[in-house]
C-alpha cells in the first residue's frame, strides 16, 4: 500500500504577514460554515410547518439533500484546479449563503429542495479549498493550528444554534433570522475572502511513476474515503443519539437529556481546541493513539454504563477523543501530492455516505425489542472506532496506510 509518509512531504516556507492574514481568512471561513449549517437546523420544525410537510416527508428531502453533497465531492477537485482555492472559497461560501436565504424565503416544498440540495453542494465546495489552505498555512507555521480550525467551525455551530434557539424563542420570524444571517455571513466572507492566499501550493509528487503511483494513489483515497466514514459515524452517532439514550435507556426528562448533547459537544470543542496543543507536545502519533483510546472508553461508559452522571461523562470523553479525527484527515488528504483536492473530496465523499446509512441502521437497531438505544449505538461506534484503528493507527516507522 501507499506510504502516507512519502506521499505527503511539503516544504516549510517562512510565515509571513501575509500568512498571519490569510490565516485569519480561513478561520473566519470556518466559523461562518459552521455557524451558516446551525442557523436553519435548530428550526427545521418550522420550517416543516411552513410548507406543509410531513416527517417522513422531510426525512426523504435531507437525504436526497446529501446525495447533493456526494456529487459535489466527486467534482471538487477539477473545480478547485480550475479556478483555485481562494475563488472557490469566496463564491462557494456565497452559493452557501445564498441557499440558506433560500431556506428562509422558502413558501413551498420546491423552494426549500432548492435550498437545502444548495447547502449541501456549496458546502463541499468551500470546505475542500478552505482545508487546503488551512493545512498549508499549518505547515508553515512553528504549530499546527488544523485541530483550532475545526474548533473555530464546531464553535460556530454553537453560536448558530444559540442564535437560532433565541431569535425562534423571541418569535423572530424564520424569514427575517435567516436573511439577516445570510447578509451578515456574505458581508462577512467578501471582507475576508481578499486576504486568502492567493497562489495555491502543489504537493510534490514523491510516489513512485507510471501506473505504479496511480495504483498507490487510489488506494490512499479509498483508505481516506473508508477513514473519513468511519470517523463520521464515531461523530455523528455519539451526538445525534445522546438525548435518546437518556430518554429512551434510562428515562430522563427532556431537559436533562438535552445534556447529553451539551457534553458530547464540549468534549469536542475542547478536544479541537487542545489537539494542536497535544500535538506539539505528545507528537501526531501519539495524539492519534490517545484520540482512539478515549473515544472507545468514552463510548463503552456511555452506552454500557446505565448512571446518567457516568453516560454523560462518556459522552464527554467520545467527544474528547474524536475531536482530533477529521482534523487528521483533512490534514493527511491535503497534502496528498498534485496539491490533495482529491484526497479532500474523497473525505467528504465518504462522511456524506455513511451519513446516509448511519442513522437508519442506528435507528432499525434501537426500533427491535432486543436492544436498548445505547447498545444499538455502540454496535455501529465501536466496529467504526476499530476501522478507524485498523487505517489511522501508526505503523513502525510512523508510516500510515502502510
Amino acid at each position: 500500500m501507499a506510504n502516507l509518509a512519502a506521499l505527503t512531504t511539503t516544504t516549510p516556507t517562512p510565515f509571513s504577514r501575509a500568512d498571519r492574514r490569510a490565516l485569519a481568512a480561513v478561520a473566519t471561513q470556518f466559523f461562518v460554515n459552521g455557524a451558516v449549517v446551525a442557523s436553519f437546523i435548530p428550526r427545521l420544525p418550522e420550517i416543516r410547518d411552513d410548507v406543509g410537510l410531513t416527517l417522513d416527508r422531510l426525512g426523504l428531502i435531507l437525504a436526497l439533500a446529501v446525495l447533493a453533497g456526494i456529487a459535489g465531492s466527486f467534482v471538487v477537485g477539477r473545480i478547485v484546479t480550475s479556478v483555485g482555492t481562494r475563488a472557490l472559497i469566496v463564491a462557494g461560501g456565497l452559493g452557501l449563503v445564498a441557499s440558506l436565504a433560500v431556506i428562509g424565503l422558502s413558501s413551498s416544498v420546491w423552494m426549500l429542495v432548492v435550498g437545502l440540495l444548495g447547502v449541501q453542494l456549496f458546502d463541499v465546495l468551500v470546505d475542500v479549498p478552505m482545508n487546503l489552505q488551512g493545512s498549508w498555512l499549518s505547515a508553515r507555521r512553528h504549530a499546527p493550528v488544523m485541530n483550532r480550525l475545526h474548533g473555530l467551525w464546531s464553535l460556530g455551530t454553537v453560536v448558530g444554534a444559540l442564535i437560532a434557539a433565541q431569535t425562534s424563542a423571541s418569535e423572530v420570524s424564520l424569514r427575517t433570522h435567516l436573511l439577516v444571517a445570510a447578509g451578515v455571513f456574505a458581508v462577512t466572507i467578501l471582507a475576508v475572502g481578499r486576504n486568502l492566499l492567493s497562489v495555491d501550493e502543489r504537493n510534490d509528487d514523491t510516489a513512485p511513476s507510471g501506473s505504479q503511483r496511480a495504483g498507490s494513489r487510489w488506494t490512499l483515497l479509498v483508505l481516506l474515503g473508508a477513514a473519513s466514514g468511519a470517523a463520521y459515524a464515531a461523530e455523528g452517532t455519539s451526538s445525534d443519539w445522546a438525548a435518546f439514550r437518556l430518554t429512551d435507556d434510562l428515562g430522563a426528562s427532556a431537559g436533562l437529556a438535552a445534556l447529553g448533547y451539551v457534553a458530547y459537544t464540549l468534549g469536542m470543542t475542547t478536544g479541537r481546541f487542545a489537539g494542536d496543543s497535544v500535538m506539539v507536545r505528545l507528537g501526531d502519533d501519539h495524539l492519534v493513539r490517545l484520540s482512539i483510546a478515549l473515544a472507545t472508553t468514552g463510548t463503552l461508559v456511555a452506552n454500557f454504563v446505565d448512571a446518567t452522571a457516568a453516560v454523560l461523562f462518556g459522552l464527554f470523553a467520545t467527544g474528547l477523543g474524536v475531536a482530533t479525527f477529521f482534523p487528521t484527515l483533512y490534514d493527511q488528504a491535503a497534502k496528498m501530492p498534485g496539491g490533495g483536492a482529491g484526497g479532500l473530496g474523497a473525505v467528504t465523499a465518504g462522511t456524506r455516505i455513511v451519513g446516509l446509512a448511519a442513522p437508519l441502521v442506528v435507528g432499525a437497531l434501537a426500533a427491535t425489542d432486543a436492544l436498548g438505544v445505547g447498545t444499538a449505538v455502540a454496535a455501529v461506534l465501536l466496529p467504526s472506532l476499530l476501522g478507524f484503528a485498523a487505517i489511522m493507527w501508526p505503523r513502525a516507522g510512523g508510516a500510515r496506510f502502510a
